[in-house]
């Protein structure tokens, strides 16, 4: 038997061993430098440590490869190997429910990314999928890790396969707490959900030194990038907040509202609020008059479980809703035309943004109600030339495809082929209802009036006489409250005093929908 010496300084027994691995992993938990974190904080941003702490249950967090670090030589790098290698990955709960987690840590190398980096974002989105639960990312990374050269960038490319893996079969929320340029923009792009922070986050392809020298525009960070730009102007972020506690309680929050994976419901949360609550104020609330606006948000306040809905894309494309609320408890998507915006038309950006939404709530179990009151596409050169026909199609696309239950009401205006797409009847809606105001038909009756009486408008002696008994007479044919009910286009006129009854009454009914679609490798949507 052959006695090894001793290794001066090495620990000899198990304890010492335990007790060297404590102080490593202090050390790894601690960061670079006390410096480094102080400087995170005068930038008025959280290390990635206590952003964790934030988002999941106290004490819940394990961590993966807390250890790791990278291999790479050169530029100085041999001599730079900090543990974790600037990102942490593991996972916790989230309300008690498992949710998979990575943190970019700007403190060591600017949360650049490298080759050591990205294996762990590997490792814990392959987990993710395989858990069946929502990852979280938590970005505040300087992009590709520039010494390691192209070995970065077939990192970002495994981030990227695994996004589009994981897309409708895990919940996957993007979380903007700092820079993020260049190829790393697109993995939040492929995300279910941005959130971004005011002022200290930003994304963009290409910075404004490189938008200077090309095109000769001068802008700041923020304005080209920033979260106010991409909430309410690119459609980019789904979400902006002041600061980062707010922005990661309201992740919590969302997570609470989708199921873990595409195989589950969402969280049923018990209410209080009676499922057969009137609605009386309803009644005042929507104009009987179509030309006089609303605020629809107001609707569904009084709808939904407690008043309380998130709406997604609050400030992009104002002239459509789309929030996530609860009905006796279970989660429904919403989409709603808002007439205070653009009088409710849909237009390329709200083609848009409910498509996704509706393409969203189809992949994680969650039913969609749709409300009605649109007067049609949006009329205009730029709309035309924009290609207003394929946006609108990705809206249509998204209802045809959806399998959850689908209930549309109508509320008001329905016009033209804006209300097929609106999840009507024909297109597959489960059950359409209709209130006592409601107008259902190809276009509005003055313009009806203009097309089919124009002739006896011209010839009369009296052009706006003829032309006001024209619209009365259209209206009273085909513009009544009961035409579609007639002609089992609609299900049923309901009071609207009733609405939250019934939408409670059909959901439960629906519960079990099943419904499979042709078999096929996927679609072609309209892109």
């Amino acid at each position: 038997m052959t006695v090894v010496d001793e290794i001066p300084g090495e620990p000899s027994d198990t304890r010492g061993r335990v007790a060297e691995l404590l102080a490593l992993r202090e050390q790894a938990r601690r960061g670079p430098s006390d410096r480094a974190t102080e400087a995170q904080h005068a930038k008025g941003k959280l290390t990635a440590r206590e952003r964790i702490e934030l988002l999941l249950d106290p004490g819940s967090f394990k961590e993966v490869e807390q250890l790791r670090r990278h291999r790479a030589t050169g530029f100085g790098l041999e001599a730079k190997k900090p543990y974790t290698d600037g990102v942490i990955t593991g996972w916790g709960t989230v309300d008690g429910r498992t949710v998979f987690v990575y943190a970019h840590d700007f403190r060591i190398f600017g949360g650049a990314l490298g080759e050591a980096h990205a294996t762990k974002i590997h490792k814990i989105m392959d987990m993710a999928i395989s858990a069946g639960a929502p990852l979280v990312s938590l970005n505040d990374g300087a992009g590709a890790r520039i010494q390691e050269g192209v070995s970065a960038l077939a990192g970002y490319g495994g981030i990227f396969q695994r996004n589009t893996r994981a897309s409708g079969v895990i919940p996957q929320i993007s979380v903007m707490l700092g820079p993020c340029a260049g190829g790393a923009a697109y993995s939040p792009a492929l995300t279910d959900f941005v959130f971004m922070v005011r002022e200290t986050s930003q994304m963009f392809i290409t910075g404004p030194d490189v938008v200077k020298a090309v095109t000769g525009e001068e802008i700041t960070q923020n304005g080209l990038g920033g979260a106010d730009v991409h909430a309410e102007t690119s459609g980019v972020a789904h979400f902006a907040y002041d600061d980062e506690e707010t922005c990661i309680a309201e992740v919590r929050y969302l997570i609470g509202m989708l199921p873990s994976n595409n195989r589950e419901n969402p969280p049923v949360v018990p209410s209080d609020d009676p499922a057969d609550r009137r609605g009386d104020v309803l009644l005042d609330l929507v104009p009987a008059d179509g030309n006089r606006p609303y605020d629809m948000h107001k609707v569904i306040e009084e709808l939904v479980d407690d008043g309380d809905f998130l709406e997604v894309h609050e400030r992009w494309a104002r002239n459509i809703v789309c929030a996530l609320a609860r009905l006796d408890g279970q989660v429904v998507g919403i989409v709603a035309n808002q007439p205070q915006s653009l009088a409710g038309v849909l237009d390329i950006e709200a083609s848009e943004k409910a498509a996704r939404f509706v393409q969203m709530c189809d992949a994680f179990n969650i039913p969609i109600v749709t409300l009605l009151d649109v007067p049609g596409f949006l009329p205009g050169v730029d709309q035309e030339h924009g290609g207003i026909i394929r946006h609108g199609a990705k809206l249509l696309y998204a209802y045809c495809n959806a399998t959850v239950p689908r209930i549309s009401l109508i509320l008001r205006k329905a016009y033209g082929g804006a209300y097929i797409v609106m999840d009507s009847q024909s297109i597959g809606a489960d059950l359409t209802y209709a209130w006592p105001t409601n107008e259902i038909a190809v276009m509005g009756a003055e313009g009806a009036a203009n097309v089919i009486f124009r002739r006896q408008i011209a010839d009369a002696q009296d052009p706006e006489a003829m032309r006001a008994r024209m619209v009365k007479e259209y209206k009273a044919e085909l513009m009544h409250p009961y035409y579609a009910a007639e002609r089992g286009l609609v299900d049923d006129v309901i009071d609207p005093a009733e609405t939250r009854e019934v939408l409670i009454a059909s959901l439960a009914m629906l519960r079990n929908k099943h419904a499979d679609l042709p078999s096929r490798k996927h679609g072609n949507p309209p892109q």
